[in-house]
């Protein structure tokens, strides 16, 4: 009976990904040069990120990284950013954006005006944004370790500051699946061969 369950709920996500696979993005002429992995803290921006910049041979970013010291230390706290925080940290980031050739940065850019940021002078940038449920993402917050990101409260505002990208604004991919078959479904979609095929 167990056994039967398994392979039920092994089906159940085979059958989802082929349909991820049959709905692709408008038609690339050649790979998106730059790239942003979008969604809120615990999605596997990161993860995902990382792994379609391999895939691309691409230089990899986390935002988390360009965040000042001042916002950092506010996330330490448990106390959420504003929106002045962000867009500091955001045209960072559009710089990092326009310096590069060819990128895949982690970012959460959370609503449409942060996204504009982004896109400013990167007309062309390519927005995949990593959907959950609040429980889902909270329980991988639970078990990370290590990550100035503190406390259910910001979770709590991040899903009340989110905005979700329409269809023909980013390419949406739940989350759950494994890093593995996100990237392989996002190959898919844009109809990109893994060169290590």
């Amino acid at each position: 009976m167990a056994q039967d369950m398994v392979n039920k709920s092994n089906q159940e996500v085979s059958q989802k990904m082929e349909l991820e696979t049959t709905t692709t993005a408008p038609t690339h002429q050649a790979p998106p040069k730059k790239i942003v992995v979008l969604g809120v803290s615990g999605c596997g921006k990161t993860t995902v990120g990382k792994r379609l910049a391999d895939t691309l041979a691409y230089p990899f970013f986390d935002g988390d990284d360009f965040h000042s010291q001042n916002n950092i230390e506010k996330m330490k706290q448990g106390i959420p950013l504003s929106d002045g925080d962000r867009k500091d940290w955001l045209k960072v980031l559009n710089q990092l954006l326009q310096s590069q050739s060819s990128s895949v940065i982690a970012c959460s850019a959370l609503k449409p005006e942060y996204r504009d940021i982004l896109k400013e002078n990167n007309d062309e940038l390519l927005f995949i944004y990593l959907k959950g449920s609040f429980n889902e993402i909270w329980d991988r917050l639970e078990k990370r370790q290590g990550h100035y990101f503190k406390g259910k409260d910001m979770l709590e505002t991040q899903f009340s500051t989110l905005v979700e990208p329409l269809e023909d604004e980013a390419l949406t991919i739940n989350i759950e699946y494994t890093p593995e078959e996100i990237v392989a479904i996002l190959l898919d979609k844009l109809n990109i061969r893994n060169s290590g095929e």
